[in-house]
């Protein structure tokens, strides 16, 4: 394993870094109300899965 002097490093994590593209305040919007849109589906959707077999045990104890 080859050691790397410390200069080194930091000019490649720097090099590395500027690689990075980032997504742009449109993109993280959308996805950001995409992501909130589909959580909302979710829970309606587990909101009726729970009531519906809540009154299905509920049908077969007998309350």
């Amino acid at each position: 394993m080859t050691k790397v002097a410390v200069a080194d490093f930091i000019k490649q994590v720097r090099q590395e870094a500027s690689k990075v593209t980032w997504a742009t305040r449109k993109d993280t919007i959308v996805s950001t109300i995409v992501v909130l849109v589909m959580v909302l589906v979710a829970s309606v959707f587990f909101l009726l899965v729970d009531a519906v077999i809540f009154k299905i045990v509920q049908a077969i104890l007998g309350f």
